[in-house]
């Protein structure tokens, strides 16, 4: 079964956020972290911890949770991972290790 993944990515002060979507959140969390594309947001604002994620098995269902949280309010997110991660540590590595 394939899945999708919503996640949120921060910088290492916590002042940018950013809400992406993937169905290979290892290889996009790389390419985020390598700077692979070294124009785009992520890149030019450091932005490079996974803070947040969650978990579809449809492309649909992780596409309107991405549209959700954009157009939600940086309050809303904050509150969203500090539910589920209070300490706003980087996920990426514990995420290897499931």
């Amino acid at each position: 079964m394939r899945t999708y993944f919503t996640y949120m990515l921060t910088n290492k002060n916590k002042t940018v956020l950013y809400v992406g979507m993937t169905n290979n959140i290892t290889r996009r969390v790389l390419e985020h972290k390598n700077r692979a594309n070294p124009k785009c947001f992520t890149a030019r604002y450091n932005v490079d911890r996974l803070v947040w994620i969650d978990v579809f098995y449809t492309a649909w269902e992780a596409i309107a949770r991405e549209k959700q949280l954009k157009a939600g309010s940086r309050a809303k997110k904050e509150a969203l991972i500090n539910q589920h991660n209070p300490e706003w540590e980087d996920l990426f590595e514990k995420w290897q290790r499931m």
